[in-house]
């Protein structure tokens, strides 16, 4: 009997309340949206997995590249962290040298910080991108397709 009475005053208001909340559960596995071409020569796709708001200030984008794939020159108002998880990309800020980056790599991009980044000519490259804020991305220069196939070259 005090079993009985325990679970009834004690566990079962619980597992009442614990049980009725809602949760927001996004996939990083799911392709994304095929991307306009405005930015960039080439395929890509964007997963929208969190949006900021009042509780996050940051964004989260999963972004998938097909090779011989690349962004224009841009910067964002925030820091900007790429995390490769699949693939191999190239990655550069002005005035600097292009990097390859490739799986497992961890990128930080400081704020207004000019900068692009790509698949390689030969692999398709998926990053997690994270940034913070409601400021869209500033587009500086277009990335001809010229110095996108130089930096290949060189990166070889």
């Amino acid at each position: 009997m005090k079993n009985t009475c325990f679970v009834l005053l004690v566990i079962f208001p619980i597992f009442l309340f614990s049980q009725h909340m809602e949760y927001s559960v996004t996939s990083y596995l799911e392709a994304g949206n095929k991307a306009p071409n405005t930015h960039y020569i080439g395929e890509a796709w964007l997963n929208s997995l969190l949006r900021a708001d009042e509780t996050f200030n940051y964004n989260i984008t999963k972004a998938m590249f097909k090779a011989n794939s690349t962004l224009d020159w841009h910067k964002h108002s925030s820091p900007q962290v790429l995390i490769i998880v699949e693939g191999e990309g190239y990655y550069q800020e002005r005035g600097k040298d292009p990097i390859r980056m490739k799986e497992g790599d961890v990128i930080r991009c400081e704020k207004e910080t000019e900068h692009w980044h790509s698949s390689s000519k030969e692999k398709d490259v998926t990053y997690l991108a994270i940034y913070g804020g409601t400021e869209p991305t500033t587009w500086t220069e277009v990335l001809s397709q010229e110095y996108y196939d130089n930096v290949a070259h060189r990166l070889k």
